[in-house]
């Protein structure tokens, strides 16, 4: 288990719960729900830096299909951006609500993301 995963899994869990939070206390988009967005997104960007870092100037070898990494970090990275979008064109309580879910999936992507680098589970 990498750092760089524990730290994403513990901003993807606050994400999450901080929207959770927002969902019961507001009823519309709340900033707390979008700066944790924007938290998952900061991370992922950060996360790509250190793969592309590991990658390139370490010379570690992905285990698994380099593509499928890759595209992994470009859909992980887009989905927090899709959603600010989506939260902004709703702009009720549920937005709140669907921003909770951009954690867990980030997180799952994470984990196979961790999985196609070594090569197994963590």
């Amino acid at each position: 288990m990498t750092v760089m995963f524990v730290v994403g899994t513990a901003v993807c869990a606050a994400s999450m719960l901080t929207c959770w939070v927002m969902t019961a206390l507001r009823g519309h988009p709340a900033d707390s729900s979008i700066v944790s967005l924007a938290a998952v997104e900061l991370y992922l960007i950060a996360y790509g830096v250190y793969a592309g870092f590991r990658q390139l100037v370490s010379a570690a070898t992905i285990v698994g299909e380099g593509w499928e990494f890759w595209g992994y970090v470009l859909t992980a990275l887009l989905l927090p951006v899709g959603v600010f979008v989506w939260a902004m064109v709703d702009r009720t309580r549920w937005s709140n609500l669907v921003m909770s879910f951009v954690g867990p999936v980030v997180f799952v992507m994470l984990y196979r993301m961790e999985e196609i680098w070594w090569g197994s589970a963590l």
